[in-house]
């Protein structure tokens, strides 16, 4: 009866044992996947998921040798970028919405302005070309600019706006309008309608 005892009073130990790492493994998988957790809706659910899927064709294609490890490292690190300001993003504003989001290095700014400007002038939730909102740099293996790709309705607003407040244009810009002439103004008069 005592050997009995003793074997119970192990395997209540080893019990408790596992359950407490049971526990401990549960919490410290819950805490390493929070990015994923349930506090964000599911627009940025999808976003993330479709991050997530995006990084799992990188991977493949380095898997079989179809990229360098430069282009590998690159996108990799655009991926990670693009999550971090994603997030970044959900906890200041608690909005279940993710903005069209672009990634670019300093070399790659050609892709999204005819004319790149220099990174050292970006300033936070500066509007660039009427086209991007420039959301700050990410560091992941190297400085990453983030842009917010304003919406059609964010463009037409801010154009908009511009025309409301007409600035002079002089013949120095090059932009083929008469000197002192508004922007929005036409260069030419309506018609007169004839009464027939």
């Amino acid at each position: 009866m005592l050997r009995l005892t003793g074997l119970a009073r192990f395997l209540l130990a080893v019990s408790v044992l596992l359950i407490l790492s049971a526990g401990a493994f549960g919490q410290r998988y819950s805490s390493s996947t929070d990015d994923d957790g349930s506090d964000f809706g599911p627009v940025m659910r999808a976003y993330l998921g479709y991050l997530g899927n995006e990084q799992e064709v990188v991977d493949d294609r380095n898997s079989r040798r179809e990229i360098t490890a430069a282009y590998y490292r690159r996108n990799s690190n655009r991926i990670r970028a693009l999550r971090m300001m994603a997030i970044r993003l959900f906890r200041q504003t608690g909005n279940d919405y993710v903005p069209e989001l672009e990634a670019v290095t300093s070399d790659e700014l050609g892709t999204l302005f005819e004319r790149p400007p220099r990174p050292a002038a970006f300033r936070t939730h500066e509007i660039l070309d009427n086209k991007f909102r420039y959301l700050g740099a990410v560091q992941t293996g190297e400085p990453f600019y983030l842009f917010a790709r304003l919406d059609p309705y964010e463009q037409a607003e801010l154009i908009q706006r511009q025309t409301k407040q007409p600035t002079l244009m002089t013949g120095a810009t090059g932009s083929g309008s008469a000197s002192g002439q508004r922007i929005g103004e036409t260069a030419t008069r309506p018609r007169r309608a004839i009464p027939k």
